[in-house]
C-alpha cells in the first residue's frame, strides 16, 4: 500500500495542482476548513479557480487568502456574508458567484460524490435559484433540478486519522468535510491527530480511508472567532 502521509502541505498537493480546476475545500465558517492546504494553494500560484464551500472565508483568512491574491475566477457558495472582499470583487464583476440554499448544496456535493449526476428539489422554486433550471412536476408539485457536483480536488479538515487515511471530524467540522471528502476526483486531508491503524474504533469513522489519497499532520491550530461578541463584566 502506498504512503498517504506528507511532510507538509506544499508536498501533499504536488503534482495535483492547475491553473482553471475546481477545488472543494471543507468546513463551516472558519471551523474545520483546511487553512494549512488553502494556504498551500495560495503559494502555488494556480489562477482561474472554481471553489465549492460553504461561504469564501473572512478578509485575510481561510479562502480569504486566494480572494486577495485574485486567484479565484468562481465561487459556488451558501453564504458570503462574512467577508467585505468577497462582496466587493462580486459587485465589481471581478468574481462570479453561483449561489445555491446550504441544504441544496450539501446535496449537491454529497450526489456527486455518490455518483448521481442531478436530483430534484422543491427549495429554490420560484426565485433567482430556479432561474435557467429544468422544473418538472411531480404529484403536482413544481421541483427543480440540480446537478450534482464532483471536483478535480477536495481540501478536507478533519480532528484525527489514521495513517490509512480513515478519519474522524470534531463537531461543527463535520458539517461539509464528509461530503467533499467523497466527492473529490482526489482527497487530501489535513488532520490535527494522526494515529496508528487500529488506534480508531471502526465505529467511530466517518469518512473510510478508500476516499482519501494524501494526508498531512498539523497538530497545532489558532481557533478563529469569526466574530467576537463580548458584554461588560457586572459590577
Amino acid at each position: 500500500m502506498a504512503n498517504k502521509v506528507y511532510p507538509d502541505a506544499a508536498a501533499a498537493l504536488a503534482g495535483l495542482l492547475h491553473d482553471g480546476m475546481m477545488i472543494m475545500a471543507g468546513g463551516f465558517g472558519l471551523c474545520g476548513i483546511p487553512e494549512k492546504l488553502i494556504q498551500a494553494v495560495r503559494d502555488a500560484g494556480v489562477k482561474g479557480l472554481t471553489v465549492v464551500s460553504n461561504n469564501a472565508g473572512i478578509d485575510g483568512a481561510g479562502l480569504g487568502l486566494l480572494l486577495e491574491t485574485r486567484q479565484i475566477r468562481k465561487m459556488i457558495s451558501s453564504y458570503v456574508g462574512e467577508n467585505r472582499l468577497f462582496a466587493d470583487l462580486y459587485l465589481k464583476g471581478e468574481l462570479e458567484l453561483e449561489f445555491n440554499p446550504q441544504g441544496t448544496l450539501a446535496e449537491r456535493i454529497r450526489a456527486g460524490g455518490a455518483g448521481i449526476p442531478a436530483f430534484f428539489t422543491k427549495t429554490g422554486v420560484g426565485t433567482l435559484v430556479a432561474e435557467g433550471k429544468e422544473l418538472r412536476q411531480f404529484e403536482g408539485e413544481t421541483y427543480l433540478m440540480e446537478q450534482g457536483l464532483i471536483a478535480d480536488l477536495a481540501l478536507v479538515h478533519a480532528w484525527k486519522a489514521d495513517t490509512e487515511g480513515n478519519l474522524v471530524y470534531r463537531k461543527t467540522a463535520r458539517n461539509f468535510n464528509p461530503v467533499m471528502a467523497t466527492a473529490g476526483k482526489v482527497t487530501v486531508a489535513e488532520v490535527e491527530q494522526l494515529v496508528e491503524p487500529g488506534d480508531i474504533d471502526p465505529d467511530h469513522i466517518h469518512t473510510p480511508g478508500i476516499f482519501v489519497q494524501r494526508i498531512v499532520h498539523y497538530p497545532h491550530y489558532e481557533k478563529r472567532i469569526e466574530q467576537r461578541t463580548i458584554r461588560k463584566r457586572a459590577a
